[in-house]
């Protein structure tokens, strides 16, 4: 079974196969990728490794975490996998489950946006400048006769 881990904390000015090469040196079966941005393709502060081997990942774990690489203590932990279809609703959520036990589904909440009944009260705070500004309009037309 492969082991996902996150690496963070990275300088923003690192080589890949340096980091690649300590990582290597743990055993075999380890794949790193660092997570670019889109737009200037600079590494993002993090990235993952692949391990096929659990006892290896946890040496890693144990051997890079708070070590020092490029002037910076590196974060190696294990990563929590997310849903393949929690990102797709929710947009982006920076990979966390927001409060939510792992693995369980979020309850539909019914809630009451709008009613369609009748109050008597006065006008929705929200609207209330926007109401007053067509009433405005509506005094001020005048119908030809």
């Amino acid at each position: 079974m492969s082991v996902r881990l996150y690496v963070g904390n990275l300088p923003q000015d690192f080589d890949t196969k340096e980091l690649e090469s300590q990582l290597t040196s743990v055993g075999e079966g380890i794949r790193f990728k660092a997570v670019l941005d889109r737009e200037t393709g600079a590494c993002r502060g993090f990235g993952f490794a692949n391990v096929n081997d659990d006892k290896v990942a946890d040496a890693l774990i144990e051997q890079f975490n708070g070590k020092e690489f490029g002037g910076n203590a590196l974060r190696v932990e294990r990563s929590e996998r997310r849903d393949n279809n929690a990102g797709a609703a929710g947009g982006r959520r920076g990979g966390r489950d927001q409060g939510h036990a792992p693995g369980s589904a979020h309850k539909a909440v019914n809630k009451v946006v709008h009613s369609d009944a009748k109050a008597e009260e006065a006008p929705d705070p929200r609207w209330a400048g926007e109401l007053s500004k067509l009433k405005d309009l509506l005094a001020n037309q005048k119908t030809a006769v």
